[in-house]
């Protein structure tokens, strides 16, 4: 079918080796459409500026037309949306930035074009503290603005905290990943990232097979940037990944916002020097993101009421009430106590998060919101 080839090329054309983003644009603007770049030969490829030899023999290869046929099968067995930068509907965020993918991959049910997109970053070793200004900012956006979305990297930290914070207030999140759709990575926050998947999304542009190799982290980070209108980073060290996404976030005229924190404090050290260096606009609260960005909360919106005691499973109250009487318990220690496999507790104490009642620290500890 002509679709089916269509998608075949599309693929084809992110899978050529050392390629990149803007040469295969280039490519596409010289010979008009996708499927003619694959009919040219070495030498004609050669006289277009900036296709060397060397990439002129990788286009003129071919032969990894096979694997773009079977990577187009995988997609369209698995219900995955691929985004080719010239479709109507690909984000007009990402689209504004000149290294933005030329293809790249979605499975979910958010609108990239959404009227408000935040993008939350941070470091993996986020403090207690740390976790709670990111939920707390989230939360109080989603009081004004129920129709913000998230966006961030999966990770470890800030990142899962924020994923978190906005499925616990009804808010969609996408999740940037460095890797394909064969993996999850880390592991352990499959659950959260399947919850996403039918409240925001998964996005990648990096092939089913895809590792999550280190160079992979820093080219995902420029996706993070360009979905969104704007950039917060809560808490990160000197050097890291954060700063990274909030160069580029720079880099697209974007705004960019941190929070700040002691002079001693090595997690806010980043955050402090994006200050401190005018890359980064000071914020607090969800107050100044709104100011900064002049959005406009709907007035006098009812809260979001916890949910009730009685509409919880028996299992549910139990482990409510378990933790009612404590300060905090580690997960290991619900187990022992409601005689639970670790493996169903893990699943269910996520989803008593997402209904907001309880909190989970570093450590595994828990306790009631």
């Amino acid at each position: 079918m002509p679709e089916e080839v269509s998608l075949k090329h599309k693929i084809a054309l992110g899978l050529i080796p050392r390629i990149g983003d803007i040469n295969a644009r280039k490519l596409v603007a010289h010979f008009g459409n996708v499927e003619s770049i694959f009919h040219e030969s070495s030498r004609n490829l050669t006289r277009i500026p900036g296709i060397g030899a060397e990439l002129a023999k990788y286009i003129a290869d071919r032969s990894y037309l096979e694997t773009a046929g079977k990577e187009a099968e995988y997609v369209t067995k698995h219900n995955i949306r691929t985004f080719f930068y010239l479709d109507n509907d690909y984000p007009f965020r990402l689209r504004q930035c000149d290294d933005s993918p030329v293809v790249f991959f979605y499975k979910g049910t958010c609108d990239l074009n959404a009227s408000k997109i935040l993008s939350v970053v941070g470091t993996r070793s986020a403090t207690t503290g740390g976790k709670e200004i990111c939920e707390k900012i989230i939360s109080g956006l989603a009081a004004g603005h129920p129709d913000l979305v998230i966006v961030s990297g999966l990770a470890y930290g800030i990142d899962i905290t924020s994923h978190k914070a906005a499925l616990s207030n009804n808010l969609q999140t996408v999740g940037v990943l460095a890797h394909g759709f064969k993996t999850i990575y880390p592991s352990i926050h499959r659950s959260t990232a399947d919850a996403m998947v039918n409240n925001g999304g998964l996005v990648t542009d990096f092939f089913s097979d895809a590792l999550p190799e280190r160079n992979n982290f820093i080219k995902r980070n420029r996706v993070i940037a360009g979905l969104s209108d704007a950039t917060l980073i809560v808490q990160s060290g000197i050097k890291g990944g954060a700063l990274i996404t909030a160069d580029i976030a720079n880099s697209y005229n974007r705004d960019v916002f941190a929070v700040p924190g002691r002079p001693e404090d090595q997690y806010s050290a980043g955050c402090n020097s994006l200050i401190k260096s005018n890359k980064a606009a000071l914020v607090e609260n969800s107050d100044d993101i709104e100011y900064f960005l002049d959005w406009k909360p709907e007035k006098s919106r009812p809260p979001v009421q916890r949910t009730l005691f009685s509409e919880l499973n028996e299992t549910e109250k139990s482990v409510y009430e378990l933790l009612s009487g404590e300060s905090e318990l580690t997960i290991d220690s619900i187990c022992r106590s409601l005689d639970m496999p670790v493996f169903k507790l893990s699943s269910l104490l996520l989803q008593m998060e997402f209904k907001g009642l309880i909190k989970c620290y570093p450590g595994n500890l828990y306790r009631i919101s």
